[in-house]
């Protein structure tokens, strides 16, 4: 399948998707009407997580714009750009607060049950907890690795196999999914530029390594 379809066909996309173990993603057009393919070639489509085992149907998300607030927080906190944090939950959860991927990872930033622990989650489905454990944890990362797509790779994969392969592992979903955030944060970055209620990184994020938010 490598076409765009209309939501006529989601059920039957759905159901071959899920039988395939592919990913789906969607998006709303300026008219309201949903798009869903599997090849995204546009930022503003997002993948549909999973909960327990199933597809979450586009009328069970959150509004993408529903967790900004939290967002800028974290990143503020953590010295990370916005649309870069918003840009991982996109690609995590499509912003489904209770997604659960088939490794067991949970909530809008995916967090697997050891590390929302080493980040001082208690409710990885809270969504103000997994933000801020989740940019927390990406923040450890940049710092570890101080290359974006490193870091990525590492949130996606694991440092483990990041100091295995000495760099982005040559793993299909790792690399798909290192592509896809920079993606997002491409246009994320844009949006948070526009709005003047939506601050861009904060002075002290600032490095000289042009690579790490």
């Amino acid at each position: 399948m490598r076409r765009t379809v209309t939501a006529m066909t989601l059920l039957a996309v759905l159901l071959l998707c899920a039988e395939a173990r592919a990913a789906v993603y969607r998006y709303v057009d300026d008219r309201g009407v949903v798009h869903f393919t599997d090849v995204p070639k546009d930022h503003r489509y997002k993948s549909l997580p999973t909960y327990r085992g199933r597809v979450v149907e586009h009328r069970d998300l959150a509004p993408e714009d529903s967790f900004d607030r939290l967002i800028l927080q974290s990143a503020r906190n953590h010295r990370l750009e916005p649309a870069l944090v918003k840009a991982v939950i996109a690609a995590e959860s499509n912003f489904e607060p209770k997604a659960v991927s088939r490794a067991g990872a949970q909530g809008l930033m995916q967090l697997m049950p050891g590390t929302a622990r080493d980040m001082g989650v208690g409710n990885p489905f809270h969504p103000g907890q997994n933000v801020e454990g989740g940019t927390r944890y990406l923040r450890d990362m940049l710092d570890r690795f101080g290359d974006l797509e490193i870091a990525l790779a590492a949130y996606n994969a694991g440092p483990e196999a990041v100091d295995r392969y000495s760099g982005v592992p040559p793993f299909p979903e790792t690399l798909d999914y290192v592509s896809r955030v920079l993606n997002y944060y491409r246009g994320y970055h844009v949006e948070f530029r526009r709005s003047p209620a939506r601050s861009s990184r904060p002075p002290s994020a600032q490095k000289k390594n042009r690579r790490v938010p």
